[in-house]
């Protein structure tokens, strides 16, 4: 089957019907090296179901460990740019939650890495993070309040 054929829908990214040379010409018309990491990252894109760049950069350090996450964001990046990948469209309740948002989170970490997140992206940390450790969680997360412990 010729790559054109191809047409996989992924979770988290519609591809277009660009073939693996076309993306390349593109690529190498923008003056991008092609490198085995990008080749690396196109051949995951275009044949696997990735739902976000984690998993794109989970898959990728599984056959080449230097791959960082930067370079997964920058090649996804580019390939939007090219034409040859976009996001999917929220549904409709996250898109109007994403418009109601008031406030952005900045959480950084030692490495001087980050992410800025709104009120709904910190909702769903929060609550995924929560049931993920067990916690129950129930109804819309209306309040975080930090209470300092008194050791006694």
């Amino acid at each position: 089957m010729k790559d054109k054929e191809k047409t996989i829908p992924a979770a988290g990214f519609l591809r277009t019907n660009l073939t693996r040379e076309e993306i390349i010409n593109s690529l190498r018309v923008r003056g991008c090296r092609i490198t085995k990491q990008r080749l690396l990252l196109l051949g995951i894109i275009l044949e696997e179901d990735c739902v976000s760049c984690k998993e794109i950069y989970s898959k990728a350090i599984l056959s080449d460990g230097s791959v960082g996450t930067a370079t997964v964001y920058r090649m996804v990046h580019l390939l939007e740019e090219i034409g040859a990948l976009r996001r999917k469209e929220l549904p409709a309740g996250c898109q109007e939650e994403s418009a109601r948002a008031t406030r952005v989170y900045r959480i950084e970490f030692e490495d001087c890495s980050g992410s800025r997140l709104t009120d709904f992206d910190w909702n769903r940390v929060l609550r995924e993070g929560m049931r993920s450790c067990g916690f129950p969680v129930c109804g819309k997360l209306v309040s975080v309040t930090s209470v300092p412990v008194i050791s006694g």
